[in-house]
């Protein structure tokens, strides 16, 4: 143990209370001034930062760094460093003092508008408009396309057989039978010059007394723009009972007249453009008629002895 003289504990006494407490010393990583140097090479420099004893030798004093000291200094930080606010400082794991950082709320898209919001209105207005042209062009095309109906005449009826006879039915009922095959001919006139049609007809009905004794149909074919078309429709009807209306039916060896009705609908239908714009036309024919058993000629129809509703 060396004991202490009387000189230094006078000269220690005064300067102890007046000397702050020793502050834990830290780092601060800075760029170098010779970062900028011929070879384009940048290095650091870690440099620890003084104690000073007194505030006289404060890196803040002007007398020390300078005004530019301060002002760095002021930068680095946006909170107040200061203890005498009554907030308690806190220190990271290097040493730094913590500050709090006023976070922004919100983005600056509030300031100009919503844009998504105005994005989808321009889509939604484009696509209601685009729906309303297009609404109006399909208007447009079914109304140009409406007036053009299918043209149809019947031409001729050629007999084939014709000839009745007593029979029974399949449940045994004694009635007049009658069999009928013969050959409808017709023409089909599309005057569209936009479209073809598709044409097809209901059962045709070559009808005595109310009784179907012949049917026959069209089947579906398609028809170009401003064109004709013959088609062939046969006939059929093998036995047909008769019933009560046979009373009304007068055949014998040398032949007889037979009144009889034509009776059928054709459809035809345009596909102006695709599904979407379609027109179609229903046109119903029924023509009167007189059969002779023994005439093999075929039956010629002019405009008076056909309707076409």
């Amino acid at each position: 143990m060396h004991t202490k003289s009387e000189s230094d504990l006078t000269s220690l006494a005064p300067s102890s209370p007046r000397s702050p407490k020793r502050s834990q010393a830290y780092y601060v990583q800075s760029p170098s001034r010779d970062s900028h140097d011929g070879g384009g090479y940048k290095s650091s420099s870690m440099q620890d930062t003084p104690v000073f004893n007194s505030p006289n030798e404060s890196p803040t004093h002007p007398s020390t760094f300078g005004p530019h000291s301060r002002t760095s200094s002021l930068s680095r930080f946006s909170g107040n460093l200061r203890k005498g606010n009554g907030r308690k400082e806190t220190v990271n794991e290097k040493g730094w003092p913590e500050c709090n950082v006023i976070e922004e709320e919100g983005s600056y898209d509030d300031l100009n508008g919503d844009g998504k919001l105005s994005t989808r209105c321009r889509v939604i207005l484009i696509f209601i408009a685009f729906v309303l042209f297009f609404t109006c062009l399909c208007l447009i095309l079914w109304g140009a396309a409406r007036p053009y109906k299918a043209d149809i005449v019947v031409k001729s009826l050629a007999v084939d057989d014709f000839y009745a006879g007593e029979g029974t039915d399949h449940s045994g009922v004694p009635t007049k039978m009658i069999t009928v095959n013969c050959t409808l001919l017709i023409n089909v006139y599309n005057p569209s010059g936009m479209f073809g049609i598709h044409v097809r007809s209901s059962p045709v009905n070559l009808v005595f007394s109310e009784i179907a004794v012949a049917t026959g149909e069209l089947k579906k074919y398609y028809q170009p723009r401003n064109s004709h078309r013959t088609r062939t429709i046969l006939l059929h009807g093998e036995k047909v009972p008769l019933y009560g209306a046979g009373a009304g039916l007068s055949l014998s060896s040398t032949g007889g007249s037979v009144p009889l009705t034509l009776n059928f609908d054709v459809i035809s239908r345009g596909y102006v453009m695709g599904q979407l714009v379609k027109v179609t036309h229903k046109k119903h024919v029924s023509c009167h008629l007189t059969i002779d058993s023994k005439k093999t000629k075929p039956v010629k129809f002019s405009k008076e002895s056909c309707t076409y509703e």
